[in-house]
């Protein structure tokens, strides 16, 4: 028996009076977290809700999102965390494909009116059966007429519930892929995956007991919520809040609340590193007596912000690689071993990874391969999804990423880019990543993205798009004469795109699809 809530239920028990969750002024204690969720709980029951039952949720990070994914956990029931930035028609494909048969949704903001999005997607899916409004004010009357509030729903509700019992192989959250190409798909993670991905990482980073963490990554995603929220509350450690990223936000929660880690995305390290205190707000010095932690994933953190990072804040930054197949952590840097410029370190207990070439066969140490992974931490597939959990797997026990890397002889994984966005320039493949990484270099470039384009004479051409750091002014054929010194004929970009900024996802990621020349 085994069910992911049991996170937060030990730490209710062992420190109910220890502050769980810090949000702006408001602080609730880990029996106050627990009570709610335990009504969470009743209440979906009362509702009809049963055991495997899937359970939608769009939320910022805000407390009422353990709140209610415990919850959902707590009655057997399947937490299904959605994108906050979706549009109805997005939202009712997730309640569609995952078969919800109840949504909550964050009443949102006037720039983010999420519960309108989200009323629009819940009415084109009859299946659903059950809407509810989160409000900011529990008490408050819901934005959407003839709709329930969180509120509401809670509000006759027990604080005490004996959580559902569920198998360790049993589906404890269904979290969908950034859909980057084609429609998202639902990994389904059982309880087992959750639970182990979370031990795993809180022992990998050291947590301690007291530890406090500025929780910005979106909680919807599987590396706030495995990393911080699982992870952080099985240790009773506490967990700042942050809606939304930006420098001041987390600057200012870090100087406050005494914050000692700090898990982020390459670009949230990027603006940490430009960000000019021009106001004299924060007090550097006493924020890295403080901080002693940096952790970065998502993407390969380039160098040149590790080493400006880690001389500002005087922290070590431990970059680890994985995905939401993989709950997400595949492999880490430990901090008990050597870490290796530019590698994601080696896998984390109880999982392998290899390098397979296009017949699933593993290639030499040191040669490029499709990354594969085998472990407590993989998905059981694609939610109604055979053909592409099949296609996911090839036949073998191995889960394919669709990345790219090399293995060292001492087993640290570097990741080389993804299948789909290598180059091929003329014959040679070329590897976006590698040349941001140089881009990155110079003094003029504050962020670098690199595709290919469609090309007569070589197939394909390099492009890059810059972002230059604030106050410099180059030209794109300077940055293209810079690189033709620095890299490879076959290499260098011939055509350089100068802009103010680079579209993103959500968690970060550079949207590298809305820079091809068909957008």
């Amino acid at each position: 028996m085994l069910n992911l809530t049991a996170v937060l239920e030990h730490s209710a028990t062992e420190l109910p009076e220890k502050t769980a969750i810090i949000f702006g002024d408001k602080r609730f204690s880990y029996s106050q977290i627990n009570a709610v969720a335990n009504q969470v709980a009743n209440g979906l029951i009362a509702a009809g809700i049963a055991k495997g039952d899937k359970v939608a949720l769009s939320c910022l990070n805000i407390p009422y999102f353990p709140m209610i994914y415990y919850g959902i956990l707590k009655a057997g029931a399947v937490a299904v965390p959605l994108n906050v930035l979706l549009k109805g028609r997005e939202i009712a494909y997730h309640l569609k494909d995952s078969q919800a048969k109840a949504y909550f949704c964050f009443q949102g903001t006037p720039e983010l009116p999420m519960a309108q999005e989200g009323q629009i997607g819940f009415n084109d899916v009859p299946e659903c059966e059950n809407f509810w409004v989160i409000t900011a004010d529990p008490a408050a009357a819901s934005p959407i007429d003839n709709t329930d509030t969180f509120g509401q729903m809670i509000s006759q509700q027990s604080p005490i519930f004996e959580t559902v019992q569920t198998q360790f192989e049993d589906t404890a959250v269904i979290l969908y892929t950034s859909g980057t190409t084609g429609f998202p798909k639902g990994a389904e993670l059982s309880h087992a995956n959750m639970t182990m991905n979370a031990i795993a990482t809180r022992d990998i980073m050291q947590m301690q007991a007291e530890d406090v963490h500025a929780l910005v990554l979106p909680l919807f995603h599987s590396f706030g919520q495995t990393c911080q929220m699982n992870a952080g509350l099985s240790l009773g450690n506490t967990l700042v809040l942050i809606p939304r990223f930006s420098p001041e936000a987390v600057l200012e929660a870090m100087q406050t609340e005494k914050v000692t880690i700090f898990v982020g995305v390459p670009t949230m390290y990027w603006q940490l590193l430009t960000f000019e205190d021009k106001e004299n707000r924060f007090d550097i010095d006493q924020i890295a007596d403080t901080l002693r932690l940096g952790v970065s994933g998502a993407s390969s953190l380039p160098l040149e912000i590790i080493k400006g990072i880690e001389e500002k804040y005087k922290i070590p930054i431990m970059e680890g690689y994985g995905l939401s197949e993989t709950c997400p952590v595949a492999t880490f840097n430990h901090l008990h071993k050597e870490r290796k410029p530019g590698s994601v370190g080696t896998p984390i207990w109880g999982v392998e990874v290899k390098m397979f070439d296009t017949k699933s066969q593993e290639v030499a140490i040191g040669e490029v391969g499709e990354i594969v992974i085998r472990g407590h931490n993989v998905m059981k597939g694609y939610y109604n999804k055979p053909e592409a959990t099949a296609d996911a797997f090839k036949g073998t026990s191995w889960f394919h990423t669709g990345d790219l890397g090399k293995k060292d002889e001492d087993g640290y994984v570097y990741i080389v880019d993804r299948v789909k966005d290598m180059i091929i320039r003329g014959g040679f493949n070329v590897y976006p990543r590698e040349i941001e990484e140089v881009l990155m270099t110079h003094p003029a470039v504050s962020m670098a993205a690199v595709i290919g384009v469609p090309d007569d004479r070589h197939g394909e051409e390099i492009k890059a798009f810059i972002v230059l750091k604030e106050g410099q002014s180059i030209t794109d054929a300077d940055i293209i004469k810079w690189s033709e010194e620095q890299m490879a004929a076959y290499k260098y970009p011939r055509i350089v795109e100068i802009r103010d900024s680079l579209p993103m996802t959500a968690t970060g990621k550079i949207l590298k699809k809305e820079l091809k020349p068909d957008k």
